[in-house]
């Protein structure tokens, strides 16, 4: 195990860069030395400052806007490559371009599935992500791919507030698969907001489905983007007659008026993970770390074993 260890290296993207330390401190090694060449044109080149030759190399890099973050990430893993890395392991804690997971009209991109050969292109061998917007987008690869959940991380969390009168939400019908596993674990009911849309980004009419009246409702997702829908859904709850409206969301993407939105919102608080790190302070805002649960991971790889365990739901 020693000998095999000693062939493990770890490395951080700049989008990733604080999370990366926190996962090569948990795991007990340090980050590998990458340095950006950046030109005076905005394009840039990663460079190994050390030897990968035969290791199992983890590139730790979240994939949300700019797309310099995936062009890093590939530009590495190819860097890894042409330095005769043994395997490549692309740990992309937020995975972009996930809600672009199929056709859902004509002539546009399937942008997940273009993501997808291009990180198999450049020469990933493995994957290791969080929460995908579509669990079907691992199929997109033909290599593994290490799916957590951050229920891990959200289900002890929910036991520890105690909440008497517990209801789990989706804050739309394409969460209601993600809710109705928590709400199945914690033998509690479940609420739907059902919305309809007309352009993205923006909700034309919204309706509550189920009972939250007195209810203590925890909504459930896997991203936060303008928080539109979810302070939308928490208005609508508390106006069906809920106690208090929080939300456990995995990635704060909270682009445009999001932190406005919430800070302004009938929301107790709202309780992320650090895959994504957030743009600015929120009173409203917890963090929870996902260091443990990926370096865990991480550490079950090297040795070959099975990390069916980190699964609660």
């Amino acid at each position: 195990m020693d000998g095999m260890t000693e062939l493990v290296k770890i490395c951080a993207g700049t989008a990733s860069i604080a999370l990366g330390e926190k996962i090569s401190q948990t795991y007990g090694k340090e980050l590998a030395n990458v340095n950006i060449l950046r030109f005076s044109d905005g394009e840039f080149q990663p460079s190994f400052e050390e030897t990968v030759r035969g290791a199992d190399l983890f590139i730790i890099q979240s994939t949300m806007p700019p797309a310099d973050n995936l062009m890093e990430l590939l530009q590495m893993i190819d860097a890894a490559k042409r330095a005769s890395a043994k395997n490549i392991i692309a740990v992309i804690p937020y995975f972009g371009y996930a809600r672009q997971d199929r056709k859902d009209k004509p002539r546009v991109s399937i942008g997940s599935k273009l993501v997808a050969n291009l990180l198999s292109a450049a020469g990933a061998t493995r994957i290791m992500t969080m929460d995908l917007h579509a669990d079907q987008i691992q199929g997109f690869f033909e290599f593994p791919v290490d799916h957590l959940f951050a229920s891990t991380l959200f289900i002890p969390y929910i036991k520890s507030l105690n909440l008497p009168d517990l209801v789990m939400a989706a804050p739309d019908t394409g969460g209601t698969k993600r809710a109705n596993a928590y709400s199945k674990f914690l033998n509690c009911d479940l609420a739907i907001c059902y919305k309809q849309r007309k352009v993205h980004n923006q909700i034309e009419s919204m309706t509550v489905i189920g009972d939250v009246k007195g209810k203590d409702v925890v909504i459930i997702d896997d991203l936060i983007d303008t928080a539109g829908t979810l302070t939308k859904s928490a208005q609508m709850m508390m106006e069906h007659g809920a106690k208090t409206v929080r939300a456990l969301i995995t990635h704060p993407v909270l682009s445009g008026p999001a932190y406005e939105r919430i800070e302004d919102s009938v929301l107790t608080e709202l309780v992320v993970t650090d895959t994504i790190p957030l743009k600015q302070e929120s009173s409203k805002i917890k963090v929870l770390g996902v260091a443990d649960l990926f370096a865990s991971t991480m550490r079950s790889i090297v040795s070959d074993e099975s990390i069916s365990s980190q699964f609660i739901i």
